[in-house]
């Protein structure tokens, strides 16, 4: 161990063992406790972090949602999101958006998607039934009922995604759900994670804290998704060059990126076992600020390695953005090699 500790030490000067998780439950925990059992991918913006990051208020950002996009996708702080595309039409016809969103967590799976939001205080779900009903919405006739778009389909009332085809209205969380299946989010509420959700990929998003936005992947979609296999025959040889030399890598069992509201950018990466932890901690971190085939040129343009620590079976990177850089948006995208399988 203390051999191990002094190679990476000596070698990057960025490493060092922690004990320490992350302490009460995070806005994204909560949320992902409303997601389906089966999701394998999470997708977060916490709208008001970004809004109070940007210095915008929600009546500004409700007044001009385009140049409040705009801005947040400069600031790399909207790439998770599901419904940049529809916020003008949300905001216009539904009078909710991103501009005034509390929350956002789009949740995929094998078997669906939703989109979670959570609802502005002021929007009350008396008040948002009768506007579904009036944009063109069918009334499932219950509270709890899924609402879907009428026989103009979703061009006549905007421009809207998909996921937006099903609405429906969970006024105990005070969220609006929606999905492209009615069946998939008739089900919904009874696929719920639940709070004592203890999978691999919920310890990492807990890990991440209070993320701004982030992404999170179960370990068998992490490993397909950023895989160097994603790259060119040439990316991908160079990347199993960079792996060999850098040392031995296992398997994810969970995979988490966000940004904090300090800047920085946190990865999560969940192991087996403690052993394979620190194995990992040590050649992540040494492919981390080499080349990125598959992405172009080196991770080093696009951020600084602050910190990389393992603590038990969770390594843990900070990274600090390079000025004008999109590292979430780009990392998120894969293929990503030091998350390589």
């Amino acid at each position: 161990m203390a051999v191990v500790v002094a190679l990476v030490v000596v070698a990057l000067g960025v490493v060092g063992w922690v004990r320490a998780r992350s302490g009460p439950e995070s806005r994204l925990s909560a949320a992902m406790a409303l997601a389906p059992r089966t999701a394998v991918r999470f997708s977060w913006t916490d709208w008001s972090a970004v809004r109070a990051k940007l210095g915008v208020s929600e009546a500004e950002a409700t007044d001009h949602v385009g140049a409040f996009l705009s801005q947040a996708f400069d600031a790399d702080l909207s790439s998770t999101s599901a419904l940049d595309d529809s916020a003008p039409t949300l905001a216009a016809k539904l009078g909710v958006s991103p501009a005034n969103l509390s929350w956002e967590l789009y949740a995929q799976g094998t078997d669906g998607a939703v989109v979670v939001m959570g609802l502005p205080d002021d929007v009350t779900p008396a008040e948002l039934r009768v506007t579904l009903g009036r944009v063109g919405y069918t009334d499932p006739g219950t509270d709890d009922g899924v609402w879907q778009v009428g026989s103009g389909g979703l061009s006549s009332i905007g421009n809207l995604t998909p996921e937006l085809t099903n609405l429906t209205i969970d006024a105990g969380h005070h969220v609006l759900a929606a999905s492209d299946s009615a069946a998939f989010l008739r089900d919904w509420r009874g696929n719920e994670r639940g709070t004592g959700d203890d999978s691999a990929v919920a310890s990492v998003a807990t890990s991440l804290g209070d993320a701004v936005s982030a992404a999170a992947y179960d370990g068998g979609y992490a490993c397909q998704a950023l895989a160097m296999n994603q790259a060119d025959p040439a990316d991908a040889a160079e990347g199993a060059r960079l792996i060999a030399e850098a040392g031995k890598i296992n398997p994810l069992d969970a995979f988490a990126m966000g940004y904090s509201p300090d800047g920085s950018v946190q990865v999560r990466m969940l192991f087996e076992n403690p052993e394979q932890a620190r194995t990992n901690a040590t050649t992540r971190a040494t492919l981390a600020v080499g080349p990125a085939p598959g992405q172009g040129g080196s991770f080093t343009d696009r951020y600084r390695l602050v910190r990389t620590t393992a603590d038990k079976d969770l390594v843990s990177m900070t990274l600090q953005p390079v000025p004008g850089s999109y590292v979430l948006s780009d990392l998120d995208a894969g293929p990503l090699l030091f998350a390589s399988c």
